[in-house]
């Protein structure tokens, strides 16, 4: 893809992608770049690490070796690598063929960087609609993660700039229970789903049990052939 003479400039008036030689794809709208970045990721994945995570806490699976995990709402990927990098095999669903071409970048990358290549050869990457391709798995997971896009209080300009970025391009879930429907019908040991720390149940669906943090919960269903 090729870089734009506007985006460049700084004069862009809607987000474009933009191919750097040495540092992979963006998305640049103006002075605002958007690029996944795993390698800032890198201290919460070290093993001693990741084990705390609360997203990781809430997936983990008792008494599975190598744990399946499919993340039908992936965004940039950031989840899916903790699952990853927690030993799960992790499935991605993105629908937004612009966000998809940015996730698929990073993991790409990912590969080809030493301290993260083990982890992001565990990440394998779908463009399309995960509603639909939760229907034609293939396979039962053992856990199904859901981050459907809710407002978040964004800590600074540059954050905020950036979350409208990806906005522009994908807008909140609005088939919540038809994604989780699909989710449960895949017979997963549990469904796992990220909600702001004051936000209604998804679809109004009342979990087994959550995890709270500062400012976000993880709600986790266990289908009743599991509980």
């Amino acid at each position: 893809m090729a870089t734009s003479s506007a985006a460049g400039n700084g004069v862009a008036d809607k987000p474009v992608l933009v191919r750097d030689p040495t540092k992979g794809l963006a998305l640049v709208c103006g002075n605002t770049v958007l690029r996944a970045d795993y390698t800032a990721l890198l201290p919460r994945i070290r093993s001693h690490a990741v084990q705390k995570e609360l997203l990781v806490r809430a997936a983990k699976v008792k008494g599975v070796k190598d744990p399946v995990a499919v993340d039908a709402t992936a965004g940039l990927g950031e989840d899916s690598l903790l699952l990853a990098a927690a030993g799960f095999e992790v499935t991605l669903f993105e629908r937004d063929k612009t966000i998809a071409a940015l996730l698929i970048d990073a993991v790409a990358r990912a590969r080809e960087t030493p301290e993260l290549a083990q982890v992001a050869s565990r990440m394998h990457v779908i463009e399309g609609d995960s509603v639909d391709g939760l229907r034609h798995l293939g396979f039962c997971p053992h856990v199904v993660f859901l981050d459907p896009m809710f407002p978040q209080r964004a800590k600074s300009s540059a954050v905020k700039k950036k979350l409208q970025m990806i906005q522009q391009l994908e807008q909140p879930c609005n088939n919540e229970a038809e994604l989780l429907d699909a989710a449960l019908a895949t017979r997963p040991r549990k469904v796992v789903i990220k909600r702001p720390i004051k936000g209604p149940h998804l679809a109004g669906a009342r979990p087994s049990y959550s995890l709270a943090g500062k400012a976000v919960r993880y709600d986790v269903i266990v289908p009743p052939q599991h509980g």
